[in-house]
């Protein structure tokens, strides 16, 4: 009861806030003072997804596991909201990375803006629905630590070959696991969430328009992100085509 209490009273978004302020500050002018200039921004915003990614999957695990009234329409219990806060406190932080670093890039501000969206009316608007909202959290993160690893080596491979044996090890089971979570798991509950709310069932706690507009977010993402790791699997495939010749062509 009392850790109840005291997560409710702690100003919870502020605080994540400033700890993902901390962790970017201390991967760009420490973990990785000496990168290039070119890509300290982006290893340091994967510095904060890993900071946010793992924790976030047990977090929400454990957020939904207590819950005993689960369900798309349940009322959001205290822990989630705590988790809800700490992924709004990590977009924040990434979306100011990008409009300081990448203004141009509006295709991942407009990702961070949408999630945003999404996240801060279920936490603060209608508080309710954050079962739905966590177990996409938990399939959008759950790959986190992997992709990470496989976007820092990919930023090194160039000039490190550890880093480029690194990068070609992981690809192949990173495209894997990534394309099975967002290709596979990903539209299945998506297609149960859409239609408990298109059944009317949720009608009386979340506004119509709201559901509707969540569900286009989700669905946003996931088709870009089966666009994006179909271009991986091409490449990869072009790759190791290509290699493969070069290796035909010295034996003979």
């Amino acid at each position: 009861m009392e850790t109840l209490t005291l997560v409710h009273f702690l100003p919870n978004l502020p605080v994540f806030f400033s700890l993902f302020l901390t962790i970017y500050l201390v991967g760009y002018f420490v973990v990785f003072r000496n990168w290039s200039p070119k890509i300290r921004p982006e290893a340091s915003s994967c510095f904060i997804s890993l900071a946010h990614g793992t924790p976030a999957v047990v977090l929400a695990s454990l957020a939904l596991y207590a819950d005993s009234q689960r369900g798309f329409a349940a009322p959001n219990t205290a822990f989630q909201s705590l988790v809800l806060d700490y992924s709004i406190a990590y977009f924040l932080m990434d979306l100011c990375h990008y409009l300081v670093f990448f203004p141009r890039d509006l295709l991942f501000i407009g990702h961070h803006l949408a999630t945003l969206f999404v996240f801060v009316t279920c936490r603060y608007v209608v508080f309710h629905c954050a079962y739905a909202i966590l177990v996409l959290l938990v399939l959008a993160e759950v790959t986190s630590a992997c992709q990470n690893t496989w976007t820092l080596a990919g930023a090194l491979k160039s000039d490190v070959a550890t880093a480029a044996k690194l990068y070609e090890l992981l690809s192949p089971p990173f495209y894997a696991f990534y394309s099975v979570v967002r290709g596979f798991i990903g539209p299945l509950f998506m297609y149960k969430m859409g239609a408990f709310f298109l059944s009317g069932a949720g009608d009386h706690v979340i506004p119509r328009w709201m559901w509707v507009s969540w569900i286009s977010v989700v669905l946003s993402a996931i088709l870009v992100s089966i666009l994006w790791i179909s271009n991986l699997w091409v490449e990869l495939y072009r790759e190791r085509k290509t290699k493969l010749q070069e290796l035909e062509k010295k034996i003979s």
